[in-house]
């Protein structure tokens, strides 16, 4: 009996922090309504944390369910689709009449259609490609760019526009089929070991110093390379085309 309720327990746990994830997203969407937007970004970075160990946990435990896969979805759409859309309208969206309101709903409804999208096509292994931004990338993305323009007031007066351009870009990126790196399964050659931990370091150190705008970068350089490696496969994809057709 006590090993039967301590197996329940342990499948109960990966769930717990899926609801600890959601539960930090519903706290993001009650703090950007009340203003306090650099402290809804930082619960929608806590939730990306519970977001990221719940899978892990399961995995390492083996206790993934589909219950579990299903929960985790619902959880996504909570802290990473209506909490950054919250975000970006109490904060930006609100003073753009309309065209606001529309960018928040685009983005919750993107990024569902993403959702069910990888619910479907998801193997049983762990992809070492993403089909489109994941949903959890995009809030990242959107959150830390309002906190930017939290810190640098002035830049945000001018050009607080920009956001807009960029909520409505990683929407319908979220629904492309633009591949992005995963990260999930690196190797590394040893002979790069040392290279790699020394620019880690480095990096690490950056961060320490100037956290926002190494997020700032750090997100922004992974969304313009996965357009960059998009725009490439097409030229390709492109000549393969003039060559066939000149063939015959």
């Amino acid at each position: 009996m006590q090993k039967h309720n301590k197996s329940q327990f342990i499948y109960i746990i990966p769930n717990l922090f899926t609801a600890t994830s959601a539960f930090m997203g519903v706290l993001s969407i009650i703090a950007s309504s009340k203003g306090e937007f650099e402290k809804a970004v930082y619960l929608i970075l806590i939730s990306l944390i519970f977001d990221g160990l719940d899978g892990r946990v399961a995995r390492l435990t083996k206790t993934t369910s589909k219950f579990g896969a299903e929960f985790d979805s619902l959880a996504d759409l909570v802290a990473f689709g209506v909490a950054p859309a919250m975000l970006f309208y109490f904060d930006i969206g609100l003073h753009y009449a309309k065209i606001g309101s529309l960018l928040s709903a685009l983005y919750v409804l993107f990024g569902a259609i993403r959702l069910a999208r990888f619910n479907v096509t998801n193997p049983s292994n762990e992809p070492s490609v993403f089909i489109g931004v994941p949903i959890p990338t995009a809030a990242v993305f959107i959150s830390i760019w309002i906190l930017f323009f939290e810190k640098y007031h002035l830049l945000k007066d001018r050009a607080s526009f920009i956001i807009l351009i960029f909520i409505a870009l990683i929407s319908i990126l979220m629904v492309s089929n633009i591949r992005y790196p995963s990260f999930k399964k690196i190797s590394l050659p040893k002979t790069n070991f040392k290279k790699v931990l020394i620019l880690t370091i480095l990096s690490l150190s950056f961060v320490y110093l100037y956290l926002i705008e190494s997020l700032t970068i750090l997100f922004t350089s992974y969304i313009i390379y996965g357009l960059v490696r998009g725009y490439k496969n097409f030229i390709k994809r492109k000549k393969i085309t003039r060559k066939e057709k000149n063939l015959l």
